[in-house]
């Protein structure tokens, strides 16, 4: 199992790097000698987003300011990317939530000021196997019975989830202790960040989450939206019921704030000095903000209303920095609350 992560977690580092050219100046506009690497980290839930986005910047690339861009990227995590983010190692963190308190001392005591961008809305989503006949719903109580801690080595069996279940082994798959997801994941269903029980085959590389619950009759799982998009042929989302009765994820039930509370924003930070100091870093997130409206969903996420993207853009080229949330946990957070954040959306 861990040399198949290895080689897959490896292929799709390089399927970023793949995307790199050697950089060039569109008629002479921007004077080579000024333009740097961009260097890319964090979140594999928006990874889609970014690799569609680059795609199409290399598509249009006759059209844009800089002709061709150089970008280094890797996925280590939200939490892994922001390690590295507020060291000062790299331009952009992708993240799956917004950073926190502890982050934002590390990027402080560091001289790190950053940009803070909404990109799209993501529904985190809990999968099991297509073969899986008896598992359609799961409320929130019951994921807490999955997921806590206590339930570790205990809840082992499908029947101890639901008495009508089948006595079948209840084989537990998830993000590691880096990943957004995870953060944000074990702040809503559990009620703490980072409370989860440890006995699960874990992964930075979701696409291992994939493959795992595919091929395992008695597997559950979770992960970004974008990627059940992508195998919705291999595998079944369940309706998670908050109360309500059970919601299947999809754009309308995210955009209508009825799939709570696995929805989320996604972001990306931008180092801000870098913005000043390399005109690549700053044309192509101008272009990320631009695109992202259509490829958003074209990746697999939930687009923002046209208004947010404009407000970022406003937002990147004030060079506004900062984070709007303080550091706090944010769970629940609808598109509209969003809207309605004060200083900077």
């Amino acid at each position: 199992m861990i040399t198949n992560i290895d080689k897959i977690f490896k292929s799709r580092t390089w399927a970023i790097a793949g995307i790199s050219l050697s950089l060039l100046s569109a008629c002479g506009s921007v004077p080579e000698s000024v333009i740097k690497p961009i260097k890319i980290d964090g979140s594999s839930t928006v990874f889609p987003i970014t690799e569609v986005i680059l795609e199409s910047y290399k598509a249009e690339a006759s059209n844009q300011p800089i002709k061709e861009l150089k970008i280094e990227g890797e996925f280590s995590g939200t939490g892994g990317g922001f390690k590295k983010f507020c060291a000062g190692e790299t331009d952009i963190n992708a993240a799956s939530r917004p950073i926190s308190s502890e982050e934002m001392a590390a990027c402080r005591s560091n001289e790190i000021r950053y940009i803070e961008l909404p990109i799209a809305f993501d529904a985190i989503t809990v999968v099991v196997n297509p073969n899986n006949d008896w598992s359609d719903t799961l409320t929130v109580e019951q994921l807490k019975t999955i997921w806590e801690p206590t339930t570790q080595n205990k809840i082992t069996q499908w029947n101890q989830i639901d008495s009508s279940y089948p006595n079948r082994p209840l084989t537990l798959y998830g993000p590691d202790k880096l990943s957004g997801t995870y953060d944000y994941f074990t702040k809503a269903v559990v009620g703490k960040t980072g409370s989860s029980r440890e006995d699960y085959v874990k992964s930075k590389d979701d696409e291992v989450l994939v493959t795992a619950v595919a091929q395992d009759p008695n597997a559950i799982g979770y992960f970004g939206y974008g990627y059940y998009q992508q195998h919705q042929d291999k595998l079944k989302a369940v309706a998670i019921d908050n109360g309500n009765g059970g919601v299947i994820p999809s754009l309308e039930t995210v955009e209508n704030e009825e799939y709570t509370p696995l929805s989320r924003p996604l972001f990306i930070y931008v180092n801000a000095k870098r913005a000043q100091e390399n005109p690549a870093l700053e044309v192509f997130v101008e272009y990320y903000l631009d695109k992202a409206p259509e490829l958003v969903t074209e990746a697999g996420y939930i687009p923002l209303p046209p208004d947010a993207y404009h407000l970022a853009k406003i937002h990147l080229q004030r060079f506004d920095v900062g984070s709007v949330f303080e550091g706090t946990p944010q769970v629940g957070l609808t598109i509209s609350d969003l809207m309605r954040q004060p200083a900077k959306f």
